[in-house]
């Protein structure tokens, strides 16, 4: 279920990306061939208005298959190759715009319809942590604490700062209100390494407090506007050398993180597509050969020199570059399993 939630949100990411390209590229008067969804063998194929959109077998990527592309067809006089330098930038740009949009759009969506995560401050267990003491001990979601110890506890505060006295390693005695029923569970609570205080492993319960729309908006895009510089600050240290290349993930690791984001429910899970989103933009902006960067790029150098690029030699740039990106997944899938085996 994990990799098929998986497939679905990098699909739709995929999707929305090569939209931008479709559209800015009809919008321009580019004759579009194929509107295709991943790549390899053909699996389904249906013709609109002298396009081919299709979904093919490997549904890791996409393309849209525009006129002056292709060995062949370098004369068509409406073909991207005849654009002008701005055109040019603007059909590459506009796919990384559109995963932009899309983030700014799931954040919207999530601060407007289900709104901000608030702790509630009831003694009542939320999340309880797997392999912590309190999930050993039989805790559950949902449990409300009424002593500890013998001491009476009227708010999750209390709860929290009894336990933080305890000393770790010494059974605690927890009187429980489970589905109407009082329990006794006794629980031996671990040291929180990052304050060196007791701790058992359990979360407060959270209510969702929903935002206006101009506040949603305004939220959405400080929202996207800080995980982009998240993501370029990683991004540097990982070229600087302040990060290595076995912390990249590729399809087997963004599936697992995919399962994670949804075990803690629909916000982590329209967060993390936001944030995939944001990440395949910045990507495709990067000026990689094969990449809408490296078009980008290219179309501000024939600005400059007034003349295109010879179509052998930067079709050769692309062909490496793509050789490039191909590596680069093959390395972040060997981390993945490498991870999974480790655990």
């Amino acid at each position: 279920m994990t990799v098929v939630l998986a497939l679905i949100i990098i699909a739709v990411l995929i999707l929305v990306h090569e939209a931008g390209h479709f559209v800015a590229a009809r919008r321009i008067g580019i004759p579009v061939y194929e509107f295709s969804l991943g790549f390899g063998s053909k699996l389904f194929s249906t013709k609109k208005d002298g396009v081919e959109y299709s979904l093919r077998l490997i549904p890791l990527g996409g393309y849209v298959r525009m006129a002056g592309e292709e060995p062949g067809d370098a004369d068509n006089p409406n073909g991207f190759n005849h654009r002008t330098p701005l055109e040019k930038m603007i059909v590459s740009f506009a796919g990384p715009f559109m995963n932009f949009v899309l983030a700014i759009l799931i954040f919207i969506y999530t601060f407007a319809v289900i709104g901000i995560a608030q702790p509630v401050d009831d003694a009542i267990l939320g999340e309880v942590i797997k392999d912590k003491p309190a999930y050993e001990a039989g805790l559950q979601s949902g449990d409300r604490i009424l002593e500890v110890d013998r001491q009476k506890v009227s708010s999750w505060q209390d709860f929290v700062g009894i336990i933080q006295d305890e000393p770790a390693g010494q059974p605690v005695l927890l009187t429980v209100q489970r589905e109407g029923k009082n329990l006794a569970l006794s629980v031996t609570p671990t040291v929180n390494e990052s304050n060196g205080k007791s701790m058992l492993g359990v979360y407060s319960q959270i209510e969702y407090e929903r935002q206006g729309i101009i506040t949603s908006i305004k939220m959405g895009f400080i929202q996207t506007y800080q995980m982009t510089v998240l993501l370029l600050q990683g991004l540097g240290m990982l070229i600087s050398g302040g990060a290595s290349t076995s912390d990249l993930a590729g399809p087997v690791g963004i599936a697992s993180m995919v399962g994670e984001a949804a075990r803690g429910g629909i916000v982590y899970l329209l967060s993390f597509s936001a944030f995939l989103s944001i990440n395949l933009g910045i990507l495709n902006l990067l000026p990689i050969p094969a990449l809408d960067g490296s078009r980008f790029v290219f179309a501000i150098v024939e600005a400059i020199r007034r003349k295109p690029m010879d179509p052998e030699r930067e079709g050769f740039i692309h062909w490496l570059g793509f050789l490039f990106l191909m590596g680069l997944i093959v390395l972040a899938t060997y981390n993945d399993i490498l991870r999974l085996i480790k655990g």
